[in-house]
């Protein structure tokens, strides 16, 4: 009986009659001699069918096949370095498991609703499994960074009743008769766990309600954040420095198969070392300005402004302590420029703009009720985090690193939309 093998193992069936169960690919026919493409997730293999070798049987049912039909192709390994992944299966058995007749997706331009409508199917095409291996990459690459440092995973609430960073952009619903939202961010609540723990981190979904359709929006993406007891604003900055080397290297380590198919300009990432440049908010607008751009202070840098700044730089850049009007109000305030607080947001370069916000949190009680109370937030709903400054109080950081945009930027695609497995977007929630 034939040796059932994934695709990537088999090398360790040279001369071996195995089977391999997949989807196909391509087909291609030249004379008496075919040519079968299976992908099983794990990788290719080409199956090569003489029609003189097998019985009539398999030729037919190979003339039969069409785009992702799923079938179990018996034959044996050939080591061939031509071929995809190396190695080649000379075909004795075709058996189809799954037909698939009229597959919508057709080697030929589509449009992106098209293509978004079928995402269940786009997710096999060729470019969007190398961009979910990154992404599976950068996440194992965030939980052994953070496990190698003697972080703590938190897992923060989705549901929640104290929203992290602007009333603007919920998502309401009704929690058994209370108002209650999606989180936009985990990070008031790590920030108790980093009392009890030291260094914590979240990893998960977060939503924003954001009526926007720019390439760098999502309603529901990953983040992770991190947050650290004792920890200023520069302690912070250098902390995320290390994070991005880290998740660059993995990626050029690791995904070099997956890059090259992405067609990557991974010399760009191999700039991507420490230290990162660090401007003020105020630099900034001053740089913006002499580009001729009618920015004035107090006001938020938007994506163009990011870009503008980021084109001076081939490595991600730093911009620090914004206005405080401009930024969230659990952000500490400066004490050499009370008009400003101590964040920052982290741009990458060729255009992908903001990929971490972060900033040091006010530890001052009476400072925070304040800000609350200016923002016009439900009191109640924050006396828990009011707490963690009346009992202990402490110095903190942390920050935030959307993951689709730095997938984005890392695999040198133009838009997020491909960057998680089912996008959600201003009017789509289809599949």
């Amino acid at each position: 009986m034939a040796v059932v093998s994934e695709i990537h193992h088999l090398d360790r069936h040279v001369g071996e009659t195995v089977t391999v169960r997949g989807w196909v690919q391509t087909t291609r026919t030249h004379g008496r001699v075919t040519f079968l493409v299976v992908r099983d997730g794990t990788g290719i293999v080409q199956g090569v069918i003489l029609q003189k070798e097998v019985p009539e049987e398999v030729w037919s049912t190979f003339h039969s096949l069409t785009l992702e039909t799923s079938v179990a192709v018996t034959g044996e390994v050939r080591a061939d370095a031509r071929a995809p992944g190396g190695h080649e299966l000379i075909v004795r058995e075709i058996r189809v498991v799954g037909a698939s007749e009229d597959y919508p997706i057709q080697p030929k331009e589509h449009g992106v609703d098209f293509l978004l409508d079928h995402r269940h199917l786009w997710l096999r095409s060729r470019q969007q499994r190398a961009i979910l291996r990154v992404r599976n990459e950068l996440e194992m690459a965030t939980m052994d960074f953070y496990y190698e440092r003697g972080f703590v995973r938190i897992d923060t609430p989705i549901l929640t009743g104290a929203i992290g960073e602007g009333g603007a952009a919920l998502f309401g619903l009704d929690y058994f008769g209370e108002r209650a939202y999606l989180a936009q961010t985990g990070q008031l609540y790590l920030e108790a766990a980093a009392a009890a723990l030291g260094k914590v981190y979240s990893f998960g979904p977060t939503f924003r309600a954001e009526k926007s359709k720019t390439r760098r929006h999502l309603t529901e993406f990953w983040m992770i954040e991190p947050e650290v007891a004792w920890y200023d604003s520069e302690d912070n900055m250098r902390l995320q420095e290390a994070y991005v080397c880290y998740l660059v290297e993995r990626a050029l380590e690791r995904c070099g198969e997956e890059l090259e198919v992405l067609e990557r300009d991974t010399t760009k990432l191999e700039n991507v070392t420490g230290p990162f440049p660090r401007i003020s908010y105020t630099e900034a607008v001053e740089r913006l300005q002499a580009k001729g751009s009618d920015i004035q202070w107090g006001m938020d840098l938007g994506a163009p402004d990011e870009t503008m700044i980021a084109e001076d730089y081939d490595r991600p850049v730093f911009i620090y302590n914004y206005p405080k009007e401009a930024k969230a109000f659990y952000m500490k305030e400066n004490p050499e420029d009370p008009r400003t607080v101590l964040c920052d947001d982290l741009i990458a370069p060729e255009g992908y703009g903001e990929i971490i916000g972060g900033s040091q949190r006010e530890d001052d009680h009476d400072k925070l009720l304040a800000r609350i109370r200016e923002e016009g937030l439900p009191e109640a709903s924050y006396a828990w985090y009011l707490d963690l400054r009346k009992y202990g109080t402490f110095p903190h950081s942390g920050f935030g690193l959307g993951l689709e945009r730095t997938l984005a930027w890392i695999c040198g695609r133009p838009h997020i939309r491909e960057m998680i497995p089912f996008p959600r977007m201003l009017h789509r929630i289809y599949p």
